[in-house]
């Protein structure tokens, strides 16, 4: 799954490597602790044309009655995307790239205790992941949400949790987001071995609170 991100990338070159314009109410970085129900950059794309924009972290489904009404839809399941209700009009015609840098997982120890991993590209890119996107209103409030799209583990990261976020290359890019017709369900599988390093961090950012580049110091 993912829960957790860091975004520390700068907003023009996230921008170029997606090959898309940038909004101008992107939030301010770095940011080491990104949680569900803040704003993320994700890029869309309209007849071709790619937009890198904020949305909120926590897909909300037309029938909510407010923004709590129901389960908060971080992650979309790779297995089902397409058959439930709250996602398969969006896996077929809002598809997104959520822009960052890398994911916090968990893993727990002989009692229990929960232990930080971080995990990012091995090469240094923009962690790119599939996600779905929608509009939302009740009244007077609205929002713009995505959540980000799950598999079964790969080899690179099955040690660690046995399910990780669809990871794209930029070779992908064009076929999840829609601009080069169908195929986009090939695409929801495990990053191939390689793709990612991961290594423990301070048990300080299991605190939804903290914030700082000492949270990705290896230890």
């Amino acid at each position: 799954m993912c829960g957790r991100m860091t975004i520390t990338h700068k907003v023009d070159a996230m921008a170029r490597f997606a090959g898309a314009a940038p909004a101008n109410d992107l939030p301010d970085g770095p940011r080491f602790n990104v949680c569900p129900t803040q704003a993320v950059g994700v890029v869309t794309s309209t007849e071709g044309s790619r937009l890198y924009r904020p949305m909120r972290w926590g897909f909300l489904p037309r029938w909510y009655k407010s923004p709590t009404d129901g389960p908060l839809l971080i992650n979309a399941r790779a297995e089902t995307i397409a058959e439930k209700p709250a996602f398969r009009e969006a896996c077929r015609q809002r598809r997104c790239l959520v822009m960052a840098t890398g994911f916090y997982e968990w893993t727990k120890d002989a009692e229990g205790k929960r232990l930080p991993w971080y995990i990012r590209p091995a090469n240094g890119d923009p962690l790119v992941l599939a996600g779905i996107w929608q509009d939302w209103a009740a009244g007077e409030d609205s929002h713009t949400t995505f959540a980000v799209v799950t598999c079964p583990a790969g080899e690179g990261l099955s040690h660690i949790h046995h399910r990780e976020p669809v990871s794209l290359a930029p070779e992908q890019f064009a076929m999840w987001l829609g601009e080069e017709g169908k195929g986009a369900a090939r695409l929801m599988t495990a990053a191939p071995a390689g793709r990612f390093e991961s290594f423990r961090v301070d048990p300080k950012v299991n605190s939804n609170r903290a914030e700082g580049p000492e949270l990705i110091e290896p230890i």
